[in-house]
């Protein structure tokens, strides 16, 4: 599971707008904003959370921690 600001970081990181982070996740960008406002895990379905995930770890993240401990984004590489 992955919190708001992980979200926020890894996107900011990849230097991809809330619209950018939409197209790749096929997520919309009104749930990608209410995600990114919430504090801790946001409160969506699954499937968004993991599309949202998915998006960001193909393009290069890898997420640490977990939501209680030390949650973090690492940028391994990214896709070009």
């Amino acid at each position: 599971m992955i919190i708001s600001a992980q979200i926020r970081a890894a996107r900011v990181a990849l230097r991809w707008s809330v619209d950018d982070l939409a197209s790749e996740s096929g997520v919309s960008v009104r749930t990608i904003k209410r995600m990114e406002a919430a504090d801790g895990v946001p409160n969506s379905t699954f499937a968004n959370l993991k599309a949202v995930r998915t998006a960001l770890e193909v393009a290069g993240v890898e997420f640490t921690g977990t939501p209680e401990d030390r949650p973090g984004v690492i940028i391994a590489h990214q896709r070009s």
